[in-house]
């Protein structure tokens, strides 16, 4: 795919992001992440030199090597995988613009004495269990509320801007909808929460719609 050509292609995909967006309201925001976990340096440069700023990784290792090899490039870096505690001195060293995956309290617990020794903050979004799976990592939906506010009371030196899930795994389109539909509305409940990041590529249009301002979009992204 020439320049050109892969262009007109992220303009569609754009369209889309519009479309839905505007179903929701003409003031409705919604930021793209770019989950660059299958591509590499030069398919990001050349996804940056069409205008996408931020992007995704879920190994804090890829995340680290990329970051590096692009660091001339003023790019937005997020983590959105499940963050093991003994890689989390390596993630702070990283420091990427937000850690969209603070799934328990005992992580939220030990990074914030990891940051206080380091006399840093980190930006997070506590990650939702919404459709309550045992394969998902996550709050549930009736304890995120609490465990939001105590982590902001315990742990000062985590910003959380808001909260992050993945749509339910299935065919069923009303089943997703419900799952985004829930954390939605835990959203909407919390006090000073600016992110509701729900969407991935073959769900990012629903996830707005129900309200999402932030989708993490990976192969429609890389068209792959």
């Amino acid at each position: 795919m020439t320049e050109i050509e892969y262009k007109i292609y992220i303009d569609d995909v754009i369209r889309r992001v519009e479309t839905a967006r505007l179903k929701v309201s003409p003031h409705h925001i919604v930021k793209i992440v770019a989950i660059s976990k299958y591509s590499t340096a030069d398919e990001i440069e050349k996804l940056y030199k069409i205008g996408q700023r931020a992007y995704g990784e879920n190994k804090v290792q890829d995340l680290k090597e990329k970051s590096k090899e692009l660091e001339e490039l003023p790019l937005e870096w997020h983590f959105v995988g499940n963050l093991q505690k003994n890689k989390i001195n390596n993630l702070l060293d990283i420091n990427p613009t937000l850690f969209q995956g603070l799934d328990s309290l005992e992580l939220a617990q030990e990074l914030q004495k990891k940051l206080q020794a380091r006399d840093m903050t980190l930006n997070a979004l506590l990650q939702i269990n919404s459709a309550k799976e045992e394969s998902k990592h996550g709050f549930m939906p009736e304890v995120a509320c609490g465990m939001y506010a105590r982590i902001q009371k315990e742990c000062p030196n985590i910003h959380l801007k808001g909260v992050m899930s993945i749509g339910a795994h299935t065919q069923d389109k009303e089943i997703i909808k419900k799952s985004f539909e829930t954390t939605y509305t835990i959203y909407k409940q919390l006090q000073g929460a600016t992110i509701c990041s729900m969407g991935m590529s073959e769900d990012f249009e629903l996830a707005i719609e129900c309200g999402s301002n932030m989708v993490r979009l990976g192969s429609i992204m890389f068209n792959k």
